[in-house]
């Protein structure tokens, strides 16, 4: 039976609203299948606005995946703003797609991507706004599977009480193999009913299903164990990993957005993983192991991606692009194509020791010279030790050097602040490492007009990281610390006016050290903070710090915990983290050397070029490093007859 477009009704709203043009659909390269001719239906969502979301890679993989297969289709649906949102309840229009507006409750599976947590209460508000039952025990037959994947994933606990399931690790694969497990259930008339659909997924190993896992806890608030609470269900989650990414050649027709969003280009990735082990980064530690894309498939990529959207920069997307082993050349054979096209080239940011002119020759001959943003992260060398961050500042200071002396006149430095065992004087070091980076770049220009920007973000600890057992350093003191930093550049006259500062308070990042490391218990802050009208937490202007702590405050006491318990609390080894029984493949005994080496000021090399370290993934996920070179060189320029 064919399920009706609310478009009409939606219509009738759009002239009352900002940015009306992000609810419309239609962009190039968008899908929209007959829903009578698919058996399952996707609605994938990115929890933020259009803007934000439609860029994101994950998504728009998983839609052209879906969409591949026959009898299935994917479309897609993004948070509207608070303005649309009174309409929609006042009207009673309920959470649509933007490829037909068809009400997101109708699909069979409603998939969520996150990529930092604070999107969780978006998540609620389009659960609230599709009519959906905001918990998963509340729900019928009727209503979609809600799935959770990304980043934010490897730790749902705190939403463990709003999701049906969640898959960690790449969703290519992952989202095929739940397809065919919910065709049969309904292709046999849906036996058991919801629980049974959701017991075939469990049984995989594979798909994380709450509802089957109970938590108990200790009399001091930790966590006792986590058990299934039925036979057939694994102990243990296991993460998801996509070996050979040639084979997943995605996304062939990338989306061009209608209106205006954060990134105006088509974008590869060129690979996946990083085993460079900096201690604080979640993402190079879940994404294990390095994958590299072959130049002949990044190659084919761009030229497929540029014919099919008309964008004229290309983003070279991974963890650390330079150091894909053939990055020179893929640099200067895309640069050498597309040099009459006048096609640019993008890397997110370049490593300090990964940097070569030559490179950022070939990344900019085609495009703007813009900044160069390089990616310290440590303002002193001990720090940088304790992170494994291997980069002296002498290796900074000849790289900006470098950079100066050919024509660069702005770089971009990003640090963190409340990194463990971090002092006032290490974040201090950063003010002398900027105003040496000054200093060289007017020695090596001759030029007074020399900028740097000082961009520093407060350090979280995440799960699945040899951080996972570190103390978060209080608001209160990251910003006190910053401020002492901000005082030390403003206050000095000969560099102070060449250098930027650009900082974000500590409050956002308790909120999401609450989340980030939270349990079940947390899933009552969250729904708190929801009916309270928190939405949109990642944006400045919606962010409200106050709320949270009181609804904190409001709930956790009847647990015995509160807000300093999850965040600014050192954790045992013997403890029982909420995520130990979902499996990133890191032996959570490597995890626990290295935070001891972190505490030691031991850095460890990467395993791309040295004898491997024992971290586990490899064996315990049957996957391998993947790197070239493989001597090959891009496609030819024109098609041999």
């Amino acid at each position: 039976m064919s399920v009706e477009s609310v478009f009409p009704q939606l219509e009738a709203l759009l002239p009352h609203v900002q940015k009306p043009i992000q609810y419309v659909g239609g962009e190039l390269n968008s899908t929209v299948k007959p829903w009578d001719e698919c058996e399952v239906r996707w609605a994938l969502m990115y929890p933020d606005a259009y803007e934000v979301g439609l860029p994101n890679q994950g998504v728009m993989i998983l839609y052209e995946v879906l969409n591949e297969r026959e009898g299935v289709l994917a479309e897609r649906t993004y948070s509207v703003w608070p303005d649309l949102e009174e309409l929609m309840r006042e009207h009673r229009v309920p959470q649509f797609t933007v490829d037909s507006h068809r009400p997101v409750k109708a699909f069979d599976v409603f998939g969520l991507s996150f990529s930092t947590e604070l999107g969780y209460t978006n998540m609620l508000a389009a659960l609230d706004l599709a009519g959906i039952p905001l918990e998963s025990k509340d729900r019928t037959l009727d209503d979609p599977i809600v799935l959770a994947g990304g980043h934010a994933a490897f730790n749902p606990e705190p939403i463990a009480d709003f999701i049906d399931a969640a898959v960690i690790g790449d969703g290519e694969q992952a989202v095929l193999d739940m397809t065919e497990i919910i065709r049969a259930w309904k292709a046999e008339g849906r036996p058991g009913g919801r629980d049974e659909v959701l017991f075939r997924l469990a049984k995989t190993g594979n798909v994380y299903i709450p509802r089957f896992y109970d938590v108990e806890y200790l009399p001091d608030g930790r966590i006792g164990r986590v058990v299934p609470n039925r036979s057939g269900v694994p102990w243990r989650v296991s993460k998801h990993t996509v070996m050979d990414l040639d084979e997943w050649p995605y996304p062939k027709q990338p989306l061009v957005p209608l209106a205006e969003t954060v990134h105006e280009r088509m974008s590869v990735e060129i690979f996946r993983g990083c085993t460079r082990g900096c201690r604080f980064c979640q993402a190079g530690m879940i994404t294990r192991p390095v994958r590299e894309r072959s130049i002949t498939g990044i190659g084919e990529m761009v030229d497929k991606g540029l014919k099919a959207t008309g964008f004229e920069e290309v983003g070279l997307l991974s963890l650390s692009s330079a150091d894909h082993s053939e990055i020179g050349d893929i640099a200067k054979g895309l640069a050498d194509r597309y040099e009459e096209d006048k096609v640019g080239l993008s890397l997110p940011s370049t490593r300090v020791d990964a940097f070569n002119v030559d490179l950022a020759n070939e990344l900019t001959r085609n495009g703007r010279r813009s900044g160069l943003t390089f990616a310290p992260e440590g303002g002193s060398e001990r720090m940088r030790k304790v992170i494994n961050k291997m980069v002296s500042e002498e290796d900074l200071i000849r790289t900006v050097a470098t950079a100066y002396g050919n024509g660069w006149r702005q770089v971009k430095l990003y640090f963190m602040c409340g990194l463990p065992t971090e002092t006032d004087e290490d974040v201090l070091q950063i003010a002398d490492m900027a105003t040496n980076v000054i200093a060289k770049g007017r020695e090596v220009s001759g030029k007074g007009d020399i900028r740097a920007t000082v961009s520093i973000g407060g350090f979280v600890p995440k799960p699945h990281t040899p951080f996972q057992w570190a103390p978060q350093l209080s608001a209160e003191d990251t910003d006190a610390r910053l401020g002492k930093l901000r005082d030390k550049i403003r206050g000095d006259k000969k560099y102070g006016r060449s250098i930027g500062f650009r900082y974000h308070d500590g409050k956002p990042g308790i909120v999401e050290g609450l989340l980030s490391r939270g349990d079940r218990r947390i899933g009552a802050v969250i729904r708190a903070v929801y009916d309270d009208g928190g939405r949109f937490d990642g944006w400045r202007e919606h962010f409200s710090y106050d709320r949270w702590m009181a609804c904190a405050d409001k709930t956790l006491p009847a647990y015995g915990v509160d807000v300093d318990w999850y965040t600014t609390r050192e954790r045992t080894y013997e403890e029982v983290l909420p995520w130990d029984h979902l499996d990133s493949g890191l032996d959570k005994d490597w995890l626990w050397e290295d935070w001891q080496d972190a505490l030691d000021e031991t850095e460890v090399d990467d395993c791309r070029w040295t004898p491997c370290f024992d971290c586990g993934v490899c064996p315990q996920m049957d996957t391998s490093i993947q790197i070239g070179p493989t001597g090959k060189k891009l496609l030819p320029l024109t098609v041999v007859k």
